[in-house]
């Protein structure tokens, strides 16, 4: 505890040690917690706009291996619609599947 200015030489230093560890404790319990809060915000955003990114590249490179894969039997212009047609086959086949498995677990408690 803080004694006597006038007949302890060393107030000043306790009195400094017990402001900067007052100071530390709030800093732990609010500045910490908020800052690390803020980080994971921040890092998560960049995550999901880098991942949404990787997927649309993904979807590019798909539609564009799909349609040089065709391109050796089939002339450009048809190779192109038909690689459109199977990859949209394709995504409408994995959106039924996931669409039937969303109501899945209420099927099975009735």
């Amino acid at each position: 505890m803080i004694s006597n200015p006038f007949t302890d030489p060393k107030w000043a230093n306790k009195t400094l040690a017990l402001i900067d560890q007052l100071v530390g404790f709030v800093r732990d319990k609010t500045t910490r917690p908020l800052a690390n809060l803020i980080r994971g915000i921040v890092f998560g955003l960049i995550a999901i706009v880098a991942g949404l990114i990787v997927f649309i590249l993904f979807l590019i490179g798909l539609a564009r291996g799909v349609h040089e894969f065709l391109d050796i039997w089939l002339t450009r212009p048809n190779a192109v619609w038909v690689s459109y047609f199977v990859l949209s086959a394709i995504f409408v086949g994995a959106g039924t599947i996931l669409m039937r498995k969303r109501h899945a677990s209420e099927k099975k408690s009735k």
